[in-house]
């Protein structure tokens, strides 16, 4: 959680952007992205400088190599300690001419984001505009990971908040809720196809620091945790650099964050790699046969994108792989063949774990569409028995387009610092799912399908032949009889009114004369 004063720091490097001149919130998160980029790099070098100085020894690894560059420059004024004392006009030739294009190319080869800097540019108009989101940035303390991933969360949750490209940004409590349900280990090999801003990732790595903190300390496990656990694809270039480096300020060094269309390639070298699937790709539109990957359409032949998202995720995954995955309503009940299809592989072939519906307001102002969360096993030989459902009708915020919290910040999310009351449940529903999750194979069974969670066998999903697994289908709702007095009576109480009505204005009428 961010402390007050830091909150305003952004806020206020906010407000010089846009008074500045750059207006769209998605130019200015890239332009920070390349700054704190810069700057990280800068503290990489003064790393390694101490380290050799300590050891006296040569240094390791120079990021910024001795000499100057191809115009000149010494690469020592390259570095962010150096040209941010320098004067704004300096400092604006000095970024624009040699720091973007160093890296561009020299820094390319160092980091895990440096792949996706091959086209940065700087966008700040002006040297006074530059020298100032320069000073207020080098002003915030950034020392801990806690705190640059707090930093980078919120300039997210600014861009979400600008009412502009929202659509990238998952609400960090549904993540959450997603993680926990899944359980990430530290063996686990994580990928999100539709990665955007890594929230996904970013959520899991937080949770297994976390909940293992093992992950940390054994040689073997850090070394998967920093270069072969957290994988990403998106084919927006701003939003690879974007999610990189959330990645890297969160902690996880190299991150796998690759560019890539996850429709339209082929996944040749992919296929059955990742233990967990975490995702909610974008569910809308349709792509033509040509333009789709061949292995896709032998799984189900369709246009649409939300089902070939979760062909992808069941091709993606290893046997014995989780998946929490969401997905707009219509792919639990469409009537298409590929719908059907779909889901009598999840039920017969697999294992359909959960259900879970979430409010229509959830991903307001940008979208009012009706989303579930799907949590499934790859098995490959079946496995499905019962199939637990949840109707999440509140998050903790306002389901209309302001989203306002509905709790203190202590008492929302999956897993709230304070226990809720059952009036507090009401306006939070997402504790309660992790713990009726807990009990799916127990207790749950014997809940009746009017209460709030509740399972279905396998069977009466079969039975539907259309294997519909929409909550509205099973759940029952329970009517309370309402007694009414009889007709005759309720006329005759009508005509005593209106006797003492008639009364009563005769007994005026007498009066006014």
């Amino acid at each position: 959680m961010l402390v007050g004063d830091i909150r305003n720091q952004i806020d206020s490097i906010w407000n010089d952007f846009w008074s500045g001149g750059l207006s769209n919130p998605l130019a200015v998160m890239e332009q920070i992205t390349y700054l704190l980029f810069i700057k990280r790099l800068d503290e990489l070098h003064t790393v390694e400088e101490r380290k050799a100085a300590t050891l006296n020894k040569p240094m390791a690894r120079r990021i910024f190599p001795e000499g100057a560059d191809e115009r000149g420059r010494p690469f020592d004024d390259l570095r962010w300690s150096r040209f941010k004392t320098f004067e704004p006009r300096e400092m604006f030739k000095v970024v624009d001419e040699h720091v973007f294009p160093f890296i561009r190319t020299v820094a390319g080869e160092t980091t895990a984001v440096s792949q996706h800097m091959r086209d940065a540019r700087l966008g700040i108009p002006s040297p006074a505009l530059l020298a100032k989101v320069v000073e207020k940035l080098d002003n915030v303390q950034m020392e801990n990971r806690d705190t640059k991933g707090d930093i980078y969360e919120y300039m997210l949750s600014v861009i979400a908040s600008a009412g502009q490209n929202g659509q990238f940004r998952t609400p960090r409590h549904i993540i959450q809720l997603m993680v926990e349900l899944t359980e990430p280990k530290p063996s686990d090999v994580i990928c999100d196809p539709a990665s955007g801003t890594c929230g996904f990732l970013v959520a899991a790595g937080e949770y297994l620091r976390e909940r293992h903190p093992e992950v940390m300390r054994d040689p073997a496990l850090r070394s998967h945790f920093h270069e072969g656990m957290f994988h990403g694809f998106d084919f927006d270039p701003t939003m690879l650099r974007i999610g990189s480096m959330n990645m890297i300020l969160h902690g996880i060094e190299n991150p796998a964050i690759i560019a890539r269309d996850s429709l339209a390639e082929d996944h040749a070298g992919e296929v059955g790699r990742y233990s967990l699937v975490l995702a909610n790709p974008p569910f809308a539109g349709s792509l033509d046969y040509e333009a789709c990957a061949k292995d896709l359409q032998q799984v189900v032949k369709t246009k649409k994108t939300e089902l070939l998202f979760l062909a992808l995720f069941l091709r993606l995954l290893k046997v014995g792989g989780r998946a929490a995955v969401i997905v707009p309503d219509g792919v639990l009940f469409g009537s298409s063949t590929a719908h059907k299809t779909l889901r009598r592989m999840l039920v017969e072939d697999h294992k359909l774990e959960a259900v879970i519906s979430l409010p229509a307001g959830v991903f307001r102002p940008y979208a009012g569409v009706s989303t579930a969360i799907l949590v499934f096993t790859k098995t490959g030989v079946g496995g499905t028995e019962q199939v637990w459902f949840y109707d999440i009708v509140a998050d903790g915020w306002s389901l209309d387009d302001k989203r306002q919290p509905l709790l203190p910040e202590e008492k929302r999310g999956a897993a709230p610092a304070e226990e809720l009351t059952d009036e507090e449940h009401a306006k939070n529903n997402l504790p309660d799912v992790l713990m009726r999750w807990e009990e799916r194979d127990d207790a749950e069974r014997d809940r009746p399908r009017t209460a709030q969670s509740f399972c279905i066998p396998k069977a009466d999903i079969a039975a539907s032949g259309t294997y519909d697994i929409s909550l509205n289908r099973y759940k029952k709702i329970a009517y309370e009889e309402v007694t009414h007095e009889p007709p005759a009576k309720i006329i005759a109480e009508l005509k005593s009114f209106e006797a003492d009505i008639a009364k009563e204005l005769k007994a005026l009428e007498e009066a006014m004369q």
